[in-house]
């Protein structure tokens, strides 16, 4: 009887998004082309990643405030490339809404709202196609440059040379 107590109590402390969830979560970066630069920062403005694609990445969801959810700002640079911007919310995860069933108001009100296990980050991956800044200098220039065919305006196209 006194076991069957203990657990009882033990399910009532925690929050259903805290036995079904956690405090972090993975978070999958790519990009085309890879080894673009990565830089993360949270919604104080603090870094708190530096990388290159792609990669994975594990954060924190909350904040360990009461009801504070976290915010990203992941940057994703090239050489030769536009920087690319994406912000990572959290979101209330469907497990937080079974606490009324299973963890009650305790887990409800109190130990999911502060461990950010209430929580889930979105977008779950990052998968970024980097848009091309250009080529440098004029298409009057002598020389060899080296692109991907995509990323060569349609106007000069005409003054491209095969050398295989």
């Amino acid at each position: 009887m006194k076991k069957a107590l203990i657990c009882f109590v033990m399910l009532g402390l925690a929050g259903c998004a805290t036995i079904m969830g956690d405090k972090t979560q993975v978070v999958g970066i790519k990009s085309t082309p890879d080894a673009a630069l990565i830089k993360i920062t949270d919604e104080k403005g603090s870094q708190v990643f530096d990388g290159k694609t792609p990669t994975t990445v594990t954060l924190q969801k909350g904040d360990g405030s009461y009801f504070g959810g976290k915010t990203y700002h992941v940057s994703i640079t090239k050489e030769g490339y536009k920087t690319a911007s994406i912000t990572l919310n959290s979101k209330v995860n469907g497990w937080y809404v079974g606490n009324i069933v299973f963890g009650g108001l305790i887990g409800w009100l109190i130990v999911d709202p502060f461990t950010g296990a209430m929580y889930n980050l979105k977008p779950e991956n990052i998968d970024t196609q980097l848009q091309s800044q250009g080529l440098s200098g004029s298409a009057d220039e002598h020389g060899l440059h080296i692109v991907l065919l995509e990323d060569v305006p349609s106007p000069i196209r005409h003054r491209l040379e095969r050398i295989n």
